[in-house]
């Protein structure tokens, strides 16, 4: 989506006076990583949080964490629009975060289909729940990714940048991208879309992607392997920024810079798959164990980078936490996951 700005004035109360307490919020994707991490802070903030779940995972953090005993639940899956339906009709959710994706571009290589089913008609369905309840729903955020940009020599993304996803996983969130803007321009929706790089930190168990791959990987005193050449440039964001980015589009979307608007997320440090794993292995003191290259990755964007000016300026919003910082935190995560001591 462009930077067009909706000319409707915002309502209800600001950003800076948000009160979580009173919000009755849904979350999609709450027991995967990201969902599990958000869920936590919508607690802390005293939010009485509602979740989607299709498969409990007795691994997520949701679970670890104690905070699934604190949450009501709802299972079912995005493909099936009678649960969605329920569970903001039942529960009376006044916030919804989208969150729940089929999230691994090699599985949705392999297979597509079932990528398109959830990330697409998935996405489609709850905004559908949504606009069928919109006396219920104020405000919806619907977490994407840079991969709805698709392949561009004109880095770092913009908002500006049109949606030009190819593969399915990238179209996948191009189509997730423009479903949210079509609800907003057609039927008013307090809608608006995060996208952020890379998620990385504690609680992703998903170890074929490049951060917790590797950090098992040197805790296990074994060389990492790279899937590509470890020359493709990405994004890393930590996953307590992602979630301070969510939580910051969700209590000004009614502002009218924001509703039906884009927003990049990133700590605008661009580094290639080769130094991610370089730098995981400085905060580990395993520089001795130098990866395994594979160059096996195919149909997948070479360089990848987020310009956040647009999040700096309209939201006030910027990350917590350099790429040290992060990953310094993740590996103390995953020591104490694996039981591996320091």
């Amino acid at each position: 989506m462009g930077e067009r700005h909706c000319s409707l004035e915002g309502v209800g109360m600001s950003a800076s006076s948000f009160d979580w307490a009173l919000q009755r919020v849904f979350v999609t994707g709450a027991s995967g990583f990201v969902g599990s991490w958000l869920v936590k802070a919508l607690l802390a903030k005293q939010a009485h949080v509602i979740v989607l779940i299709r498969d409990l995972d007795h691994h997520s953090e949701l679970v670890r964490s104690g905070a699934i005993d604190k949450v009501s639940i709802v299972h079912g899956c995005l493909e099936d629009f009678g649960a969605l339906e329920r569970a903001i009709n039942k529960f009376e959710a006044s916030t919804v975060f989208h969150l729940a994706a089929q999230a691994i571009v090699g599985a949705a290589l392999r297979n597509p289909l079932p990528t398109f089913e959830a990330n697409i008609r998935g996405t489609y369905q709850l905004l559908e729940a949504c606009r069928i309840h919109s006396s219920l729903v104020k405000r919806v955020i619907v977490a994407s990714s840079d991969k709805a940009y698709g392949d561009t020599e004109n880095l770092p993304y913009r908002e500006t940048h049109p949606l030009c996803g190819r593969h399915p996983y990238d179209v996948s969130k191009s189509c997730t991208d423009l479903l949210a803007a079509s609800y907003h321009e057609t039927y008013d929706m307090n809608v608006a879309i995060a996208r952020c790089g890379n998620i990385y930190g504690g609680g992703d168990l998903n170890w074929s992607r490049i951060v917790p791959g590797t950090i098992r990987s040197l805790l296990q005193r074994q060389r990492p392997v790279l899937r590509s050449d470890g020359t493709f440039v990405r994004d890393y964001i930590y996953v307590e920024d992602a979630v301070d980015a969510y939580i910051s589009l969700a209590e000004s979307v009614h502002d009218p810079q924001v509703r039906g608007q884009g927003f990049n997320f990133s700590n605008e440090s661009y580094v290639t798959v080769r130094q991610i794993v370089e730098a995981i292995a400085d905060v580990m003191q395993a520089t001795d164990l130098p990866p395994i290259v594979l160059g096996q990755a195919t149909h997948e964007i070479l360089s990848q980078s987020l310009s956040a000016e647009k999040a700096r300026t309209v939201l006030g919003w910027q990350p917590a936490h350099s790429l040290h910082l992060g990953l310094a935190e993740a590996v103390h995560w995953y020591r104490q996951y694996l039981g591996i001591a320091s």
